[in-house]
Formats: structure tokens, C-alpha cells, sequence
């Protein structure tokens, strides 16, 4: 019926939203402290997936593409990320640091909840799509020994930043979609301690503020701040089925600062109230997709996708404390660029599985740093990378069964009974350049550099 929503949608959406929280841990990779891997398909493709958009993460990567979206579809997962830093002092003192386990605890995680109205009944808004996503595109987690060389700068730092987006998505045409949101970042204590946090042991410099060397100290804030998110999607090429055979991709992501209010803390004891601002930068990317193979059987798509990544507002991490003292932290930050580029094959029938189909993946990525070596911080002690990427994805629908026990697909139509189950896995290798620094404004980060990143994505893909 035109404009209302019956009871069996509403339970849909619940559900949705229930089976996606239960995938949900909590809240680190791209330039700088930019997290680009928010999906395990579009990771296992480089990222490049802007063009593409054709699950639930469109939400991140181009939340025009929830248009091509039917029913009520959710997208949840986590990455799995292990970071080893090494750091050589002039003096050939080597310091390892990195995630502080196997993995970053918690882990980096994505839910991804959309519903295209039409397909539930509600007619009265047009080709309108509505979506929901929590997710962390910006964090860090890094852990350094409490008695390197490098302790009176940092032993640990820590940001589980959360962002919640509502979006909306509406079909112009069959040619043009467009797609805005809100982004709207902030801390929970179901993630990590709830606040962005940084330790170190007091040095000398710390002498004139009465603080004795071997001091453990700790600064920490949070805030809520919300920006936005404007996108589109044009498709001047499809198929005799409809399908798309060429796809623009096109989102910008506005600029944010957080005031992070929170403590000094002086030996776990004494506290002083802080303040430090945070600005997240604005970024805009452009993406082009081509298939030059898609049928009833098989499905060939390249992407190649450019973040221009404006980190110039990022100009310190000043703490100001209540009692009138400056403590200063230059950064200077300049302009990140990404260049990423994935291919995805699918199978769409496969003899032997009815109902099911696979696709295999493949990616590069290419990013070159915003950070100068002047102002470089071993909380984040970035570099131009390259990283290589592979996945693959499995989606079943009726009369296949998930796992051999969960239908793919109700055959009497019960609602409750999701129409197709999906999972994707994917594996990158990100290898930093190494970075030879000579010039920094703190002697005591003067050194080589040297990082290796791995991530696992997984993401479960459920459509009802």
C-alpha cells in the first residue's frame, strides 16, 4: 500500500539491524590515520569500489550506489589488522612497535544497513533509498616498549573513532543517482577505553612544569562533531539486461574538527583539564568502473578509483591545559593522494551449486604520505605505500543453502528468511617505503623507519 509500512517490514529492518550489531566489535589503514578499508570486497579490489557500489558499503565508498540496492540489505564485519614498526636510532638502537597483540584489539569493524522504500511498499517517495552505517574511517592503535628511546615521546596512543551515517540515496534517472549524509564521529565506552588517548614517561622537557623524568603521563579527550557527505553515480552505458557497463563515481567528504576535551593526568593521580583540537580533513574522490564482460554467466569488471586527500588544516595537536599552559606539537600536514585500482570476475552460474555465485578479486594501491619528515610522530609514522590485495566472495541464493543448513531464500516466503546470504574475505599487504628522517623538529624521532602492514577482512552480506 502507497505510504504505509506494514508490520512485517518493520521486523525486517529489526532484524537487520539485530543480525548486524551481533557482527559489530569495535574501533587503522590508509594515509595517515585514514582508514580506507571499510568492506572486505572493495578491500580485496584496492579499495577501488566507488564506481561499483553494488553492496551495502556504498554507504562509505559512494552512498549514490545504494540506489542499485534492492529490499532490505545489511553488510557487517571487522578487519583484523597487524602493524610491525621498526625504528632505528642513529646509534643503531632498534625499537619494535606496532598493534598491541597479534592483531589491533579491538578491531577496526563496519555495519552497513540499507532498504530501498519502493521495494516496501512505500511508493509516496519515489526512488528513494535510505541507509545507516557505523564504522571507524579515521582511528589508531600503536604501542611502543615503556623503556625505549622513544618513551618520553610516546609508549601508546590509541583512537577509536566512531562514525554513525545516516544516508540518503534517490535515483534521478536511469542514467544518474545522487547520495547525501551526515557524518557524525564520536567516542562510545563499548569501544576501546571511549575517548582518544596517548601515554608517555616525562623527559626533561617536562622539568619546567615541576614534573620529574620517569613520570608516566597520559592526555586524553572526547567529542562529537558532525560533517557531511555529497555523492553521485552516473551510469551512461548498460546492458540489454540493465545492467551497468560503465559507471562515474564522484563523493566528497567535508572537513570536521573535535574538540577534544578530556585530562592531563600526571602519575595516574593528579589531573588537569585539556583540551586539544582534531581536524579530520576533507576529501574528494573520483572513480571510473568498466565491465568488459557481463552476461547471464560471467562478469568482468576494472576500476580505478583517486582519493585527493586535504590534510592542510591539520596544522598541530596543541594541548592547552586549564592552568594557562601551551604545550605545543607542531604537525604541518600537507595533501594525501591514493590511487587504487581492482578487478573483480564473478561466476554466476556454477554447475553443481544452483543458487550460488563466486567471485574472485584482485588490487593495488598506491598512496603517498601527507605527513613532512619535519613534523613526523612515531604515533604515526607514515609513508608513500604500496599495498596488494586479494579476495574472494561467495552469495547464495535459493534453492542453495548457506553453510549447508541456512536456506538462501524461503520458497513459502517467509519474510523473516533472508532472499540471498553472502561472504567475503579479503588479504592485504601494505609495505611502507622506508623513511630515512634527519631534519625532525624532535631529535629524538631522527632515524629510519620502517613499517609493514597485513589486514583480513571479513564481512557477512545478508539481503532480505
Amino acid at each position: 500500500m502507497t505510504g504505509h509500512v506494514g508490520r512485517s517490514t518493520v521486523a525486517k529492518i529489526f532484524l537487520a539491524c539485530f543480525f548486524g550489531y551481533l557482527l559489530l566489535p569495535a574501533s587503522s589503514h590508509g594515509e595517515a590515520f585514514r582508514i580506507i578499508d571499510q568492506g572486505a570486497a572493495a578491500t580485496a579490489q584496492g579499495g577501488a569500489f566507488a564506481a561499483q557500489a553494488d553492496d551495502a558499503s556504498a554507504l562509505y565508498y559512494n552512498p549514490a550506489g545504494m540506489t542499485q540496492l534492492s529490499g532490505v540489505q545489511i553488510y557487517s564485519g571487522a578487519l583484523l589488522v597487524s602493524g610491525r614498526i621498526t625504528f632505528t636510532a642513529p646509534d643503531g638502537t632498534v625499537v619494535h612497535g606496532g598493534t598491541t597483540g597479534l592483531v589491533a584489539n579491538p578491531p577496526p569493524s563496519t555495519f552497513y544497513l540499507t532498504a530501498k522504500l519502493k521495494d516496501l511498499g512505500v511508493n509516496a517517495l519515489g526512488n528513494l533509498t535510505v541507509g545507516l552505517g557505523v564504522l571507524s574511517p579515521f582511528g589508531l592503535l600503536v604501542k611502543y616498549p615503556s623503556t625505549s628511546v622513544l618513551s618520553t615521546v610516546t609508549t601508546y596512543a590509541a583512537l577509536p573513532l566512531l562514525d554513525i551515517k545516516p544516508t540518503l540515496a534517490y535515483q534521478v534517472t536511469d542514467y544518474l543517482s545522487l547520495g547525501a549524509g551526515l557524518d557524525i564521529y564520536t567516542f562510545s565506552r563499548l569501544i576501546g577505553d571511549g575517548h582518544a588517548e596517548q601515554k608517555l614517561v616525562a623527559g626533561p622537557q617536562f622539568a619546567p612544569l615541576g614534573i620529574a623524568s620517569g613520570t608516566q603521563l597520559e592526555v586524553n579527550g572526547t567529542d562529537t562533531a558532525v560533517g557531511f557527505n555529497l555523492s553521485l553515480l552516473a551510469t551512461p552505458l548498460r546492458n540489454a539486461s540493465g545492467k551497468p557497463l560503465l559507471n562515474f563515481g564522484l563523493v566528497y567528504r567535508s572537513p570536521v574538527t573535535l574538540g577534544l576535551d578530556g585530562h592531563f593526568i600526571i602519575d595516574r593521580a593528579h589531573q588537569i583539564d585539556s583540551e586539544i583540537h582534531l581536524k579530520l580533513p576533507w576529501v574528494l574522490t573520483g572513480a571510473i568502473a568498466a565491465w568488459p564482460l557481463r552476461d547471464e554467466q560471467r562478469e568482468w569488471k576494472l576500476e580505478v578509483d583517486v582519493d585527493y586527500v586535504d590534510w592542510t588544516s591539520f596544522k598541530n595537536l596543541n594541548l592547552k591545559l586549564s592552568n594557562g599552559v601551551t604545550l605545543p606539537a607542531r604537525r604541518d600536514w600537507g595533501v594525501g593522494y591514493v590511487v587504487m585500482a581492482g578487478s573483480e570476475y564473478r561466476w554466476l552460474s556454477i554447475a553443481g551449486l544452483p543458487g550460488w555465485e563466486v567471485a574472485g578479486r584482485g588490487g593495488y594501491v598506491h598512496s603517498w604520505t601527507p605527513v613532512p619528515s619535519r613534523t613526523l610522530d612515531p604515533t604515526v609514522p607514515d609513508s608513500n605505500y604500496n599495498a596488494f590485495s586479494i579476495g574472494v566472495g561467495w552469495l547464495c541464493r535459493r534453492p542453495g543453502s548457506f553453510l549447508g543448513v541456512l536456506p538462501c531464500g524461503d520458497r513459502q516466503g517467509r519474510w523473516w528468511l533472508p532472499k540471498a546470504i553472502g561472504l567475503d574475505l579479503a588479504y592485504q599487504a601494505v609495505l611502507f617505503d622506508s623513511r630515512k628522517i634527519n631534519n625532525n623538529v624532535d631529535p629524538r624521532v631522527n632515524g629510519r623507519w620502517e613499517t609493514t602492514t597485513h589486514v583480513g577482512s571479513l564481512n557477512l552480506n545478508v539481503r532480505f
